[in-house]
């Protein structure tokens, strides 16, 4: 962070964030219904609500364009790497994720580290820092069988007959290639594509009409779905929508974020564990860290993801089991006590932390008030916390559902300084 960026962010919580605006006592063309504070460990912390970054300000890279459950937008970690890094610093998530953080920061010539404890998120986040040629995809997708062997799981519901039949076909081959210790760059973007496309409600997706790919239905609600709609699985050329994608994936990306990814991926870390030890990062080794932990019991990571780790082999179960999901408030804050204790190690002196939640419980529980002393206790110091206000997401327009009957509404960045 430059010495300039540094004194703003000491002098005052906004500085450094919205260019040109200061506190409300010395602006008081902010309204001032978006202030409020947080009181932590017997001190008021500034908390404002506005319209900090939207999707519309600036357009995101396509290679984020991967589905992953409860995930933000590109904006957030951009809105913090900017104005709290310079490039060749590292950038860290402990939560990562599709890896959102790790690929902008790298897209913006950090380098990067990831860890999640399910092993899906490197799937689908490590490919992205190496993407190959459409046409290199297209002569690996050549090689590979149309054809699979059975394990008698019944995918009809999803899937046409000669679809599964491809996606077997994928699966063996990836399966085969990795336990060979033959799976390379080519297989793996394979891979985290195909994984991305095998359920979802567009003719882009393997499956029948269904849930975004983001959520995979159990068997017997997606025979429901069919039902009720009357449809029945048709036959999707899975080799031609992976080119698709891919395509898709690489349209916009400039020459010098393929410098920028190229640079990241030589010493990038993606890690698969408990995000309260990683013993093999060294202390000091981040300048930032924006993340986002699981919110108590909102998402069920095991249910979502079990037909994409049937795909790739992974024993969603044993996953689901790792995952941290407390139901009390309680045990989520004794978690992410661990996880800031260890993040304290992490980071550098002067390095920060955004560390995003949302409001859960209809809105009655604002897990930023819950974050903030977490954070004060592990020995950070705290700024305050930024609120970003948005509108209910296409996904939930679709399916009827209010964000905040369940989840959240609005990011909650608390953003931490090591001193």
């Amino acid at each position: 962070m430059t010495t300039e960026g540094a004194e703003a962010v000491r002098r005052t919580f906004l500085s450094g964030f919205i260019p040109g605006v200061s506190p409300p006592a010395l602006d008081p063309a902010l309204p001032e219904e978006a202030w409020d504070a947080v009181q932590a460990e017997g001190v008021a912390y500034p908390r404002l609500s506005l319209e900090f970054w939207t999707s519309r300000q600036r357009q995101a890279a396509n290679l984020h364009e991967i589905s992953y459950r409860a995930c933000y937008k590109p904006q957030l970690p951009r809105h913090f790497i900017e104005r709290l890094t310079q490039p060749g610093e590292r950038v860290y998530d402990p939560f990562s994720g599709r890896g959102t953080t790790a690929l902008e920061a790298a897209l913006l010539g950090r380098r990067v580290a990831a860890n999640d404890v399910n092993p899906l998120a490197r799937m689908l986040a490590e490919p992205r820092l190496t993407p190959p040629e459409p046409a290199a995809v297209e002569a690996r997708l050549r090689l590979i069988p149309c054809q699979g062997s059975g394990d008698g799981l019944d995918l009809g519901m999803f899937f046409h007959a000669d679809t599964e039949a491809e996606i077997r076909g994928l699966r063996d081959w990836l399966l085969n290639r990795s336990a060979a210790g033959e799976l390379d760059d080519l297989d793996t973007w394979i891979r985290m594509v195909a994984t991305n496309r095998l359920t979802g409600h567009s003719p882009g997706f393997f499956s029948v009409y269904t849930l975004p790919p983001n959520q995979a239905l159990t068997a017997d609600k997606q025979r429901q779905i069919n039902a009720q709609r009357e449809q029945v699985p048709s036959y999707r050329d899975t080799h031609a929508l992976i080119l698709k994608k891919t395509r898709q994936l690489l349209t916009g990306l400039e020459p010098e974020q393929r410098r920028n990814l190229a640079f990241a991926a030589q010493d990038a870390r993606f890690l698969t564990g408990d995000a309260r030890e990683t013993a093999s990062l060294l202390d000091g080794c981040m300048t930032l860290t924006v993340t986002s932990p699981p919110f108590l019991d909102v998402v069920d990571y095991t249910g979502d993801n079990w037909l994409r780790c049937w795909f790739t082999g992974l024993d969603a179960e044993a996953i689901g089991r790792g995952i941290s999901t407390p139901r009390t408030v309680a045990g989520w804050s004794e978690t992410m006590a661990a996880t800031f204790d260890e993040l304290h190690r992490l980071t550098r002196p002067g390095g920060f932390v955004a560390f995003e939640v949302g409001e859960i419980r209809k809105g009655k529980l604002r897990l930023d008030e819950v974050v903030l002393p977490l954070g004060l206790r592990a020995g950070f110091r705290a700024h305050g916390v930024l609120v970003n206000r948005q509108t209910f997401t296409k996904t939930a327009h679709i399916w009827g559902v209010g964000n905040n009957d369940k989840g959240t509404n609005s990011n909650r960045v608390v953003l931490f300084e090591r001193v």
